[in-house]
């Protein structure tokens, strides 16, 4: 299975420039509104020191990573629920994809014009969670109309599908988003899923800031961010999307040194990759021999058989028994 993550944000908050680190694809990175009109897809290997490791101890040829999908969207402005901008391909492009980078811009540069005007980063959060939540009302609400004429004449299952939709409407109207419903009422998830609603995928929040902030960014537009994730129960994870890509250029064994001179442990690409994965629930399981050694991706909780189905189908639907080594 492949995690598929939309990259989002208002225009000129270094979004672009962000997907061309992760996928080393060129989109048009330009100093001006939807320069990205159709969305751009780039897949990235999911960091795990472990697969090395095991590519070692068997002799493999090669070593194929678990890998993420990242999809670059057009920008989104105030209006885009009711078709402002390029308001219907940036929200029906996110229906499509599992989970939401949220790249929100906490650097300050003249060059680089903010499409409000300023940078405030938990204006820019509630722009595009308001964008995205008032399209979710507008699907719920025609779905709740739709169920409760059903449920004047169905069973338990419309009535209760129509008392679904009514408590999930009203929650969207008091400005709460669909993830906060969906995580302990197992029927509204199950609708969410059904009707694709955009506040109910999983978001986490990139941290845009200027390469002179690193190591450590402790600016007020920094901590603004990180309370309004806090506030919605969301990772932050800070990044510098100039520097990722000029890592993004560097051949793999100059990387490391590269990162040492800035005080970095690890990419913030990789810390983005590895929250984003772990954001779904999803874990990783190995398979190894002499030709090849492989990461694989199930959902948290899955069962050998249904990672024997991730293999190949066959091995699922003749599966007996698995032999599993712990790492």
């Amino acid at each position: 299975m492949t995690l598929t993550v939309g990259i989002v944000g208002l225009p000129n908050v270094g979004k672009s420039t962000l997907f061309n680190a992760v996928s080393a694809a060129r989109a048009e990175a330009a100093n001006y509104p939807f320069a990205t009109i159709e969305p751009n897809v780039g897949i990235v290997g999911v960091p795990d020191d472990r697969l090395a490791v095991l590519a070692r101890l068997v002799s493999a040829e090669r070593s194929v990573p678990a890998t993420v999908e990242f999809h670059d969207i057009a920008g989104l402005v105030k209006g885009a629920s009711v078709g402002e901008g390029l308001g219907n391909q940036f929200l029906s492009h996110i229906r499509e994809v599992d989970a939401i980078v949220h790249v929100v811009r906490c650097f300050e540069d003249a060059d680089v014009v903010h499409v409000e005007g300023t940078v405030d980063p938990a204006r820019d959060i509630e722009i595009t969670e308001t964008e995205l939540l008032l399209k979710d009302l507008e699907t719920v609400e025609r779905a709740t109309e739709k169920a409760t004429r059903a449920a004047k004449s169905g069973g338990a299952e419309a009535r209760q599908r129509a008392a679904t939709l009514t408590a999930l409407r009203d929650e969207l109207r008091t400005g709460t988003a669909a993830r906060a419903v969906t995580a302990s009422d197992a029927h509204a998830a199950a609708v969410s899923r059904e009707l694709g609603l955009l506040t109910a995928k999983p978001v986490l929040y990139a941290g845009n800031v200027a390469e002179d902030e690193l190591p450590e960014p402790e600016s007020e537009a920094v901590r603004t961010l990180r309370q309004a994730a806090a506030r919605r129960d969301a990772e932050a994870v800070i990044i510098c999307a100039e520097v990722e890509a000029q890592i993004a250029e560097l051949d793999p064994a100059d990387r490391a040194t590269f990162l040492a001179d800035l005080g970095l442990d690890a990419s913030g690409l990789d810390r983005l990759v590895t929250v984003a994965y772990r954001l779904l629930g999803l874990l990783t399981f190995f398979t190894a021999g002499p030709e090849e050694a492989r990461a694989w991706t199930v959902r948290t909780g899955a069962r050998a058989p249904e990672a024997a189905g991730v293999i190949h189908s066959d091995l699922q639907r003749g599966f007996i028994r698995a032999e599993v080594i712990s790492y």
